[in-house]
């Protein structure tokens, strides 16, 4: 039977986090899926790893070298025998409803391109730091494209042929989720779920990545400013660059924490007591070499 669902992810020396990011998929209700498991080139056990799985659904490729997240997607995609892709990074833990209601959503929403879901924010062994603010509707979701668009992509499930037709561009090595909402935003239709369905982990703030990342959503901001005839576009660099100069006196300082906390908004404690009890099932099981060496 041919999957409804496939899952690309792209992983990269992440051995450390990587287990209970596929013990997640492999605990879903939904069972009709297959992940492609693109390995970047790893240089620690990462890939040894993601081969202990026996599971027939989960295929794994790699080719030794570091083509970056962008290309990788994309060959996800191309190799994608699903109706829908969905996304998830090696590091974080999608709960196991997750597939189950996107695929129902989607399903209901034929006019939706491509879908997201709130997020909790956890780091280490699975401490909770909090969520992000989300909105809705395509409308809400889009109202100020040169800041920001609230759709975490960890959470992405869209149909496969929209990734088909808007790939990723591989020239960019940061912000290119932001950069195909940019590109893409016009002309489709996007929403984001209430629920959490997956926890994003965040164990420390690079300056280095930040920064590369502003300056990367700048250069789109720009170019999407000029192609679209839409100078007001241009504003959004200007917003970018004073976040960046906050995130470059608080990280240098020792404030980092307090930049992701102010970032972040709180959470429920029975979304608290739900998170706790998906990381446990995610880290139960005893089908991977990460601890146990076998």
């Amino acid at each position: 039977m041919e999957p409804l669902v496939s899952i690309g992810m792209s992983i990269f020396n992440c051995g450390k986090t990587l287990c209970p990011t596929v013990r997640s998929l492999l605990n879903q209700a939904y069972e009709n899926w297959e992940l492609i498991l693109i390995d970047d080139g790893s240089t620690d056990n990462t890939l040894r790893l993601a081969g202990s799985f026996n599971d027939p659904r989960i295929k794994l490729i790699s080719d030794g070298t570091n083509r970056k997240l962008a290309a990788r997607l994309n060959q996800a995609v191309a190799l994608s025998r699903g109706k829908y892709f969905a996304r998830l990074d090696g590091g974080d833990v999608a709960y196991p409803e997750r597939l189950a209601v996107q695929v129902r959503f989607l399903e209901a929403h034929p006019q939706v391109d491509l879908v997201a879901s709130r997020i909790i924010i956890f780091s280490g062994e699975g401490s909770v730091i909090g969520s992000y603010i989300y909105r809705e509707t395509h409308e809400k979701i889009c109202r100020r494209p040169g800041a920001s668009f609230y759709l975490p992509h960890p959470t992405w499930m869209g149909r496969v042929e929209w990734f088909r037709t808007h790939r990723y561009r591989e020239d960019m090595d940061k912000a290119q989720d932001e950069e195909l909402l940019l590109r893409t935003y016009r002309n489709s239709c996007f929403a984001c779920i209430p629920d959490i369905l997956l926890g994003y982990r965040k164990d420390f703030l690079s300056l280095n990545a930040i920064l590369h990342t502003r300056y990367c959503l700048s250069l789109a901001l720009l170019k999407r400013a000029y192609l679209d005839r839409h100078p007001r576009m241009a504003v959004g660099v200007l917003e970018h660059a004073l976040k960046a100069l906050i995130e470059i006196f608080s990280i240098t300082t020792g404030l980092d924490y307090r930049v992701l906390r102010h970032r972040s908004i709180p959470v429920e404690e029975a979304e608290i007591v739900r998170w706790e009890q998906v990381w446990r099932d995610c880290n139960q099981r005893n089908d991977c070499l990460d601890r146990t060496e076998r």
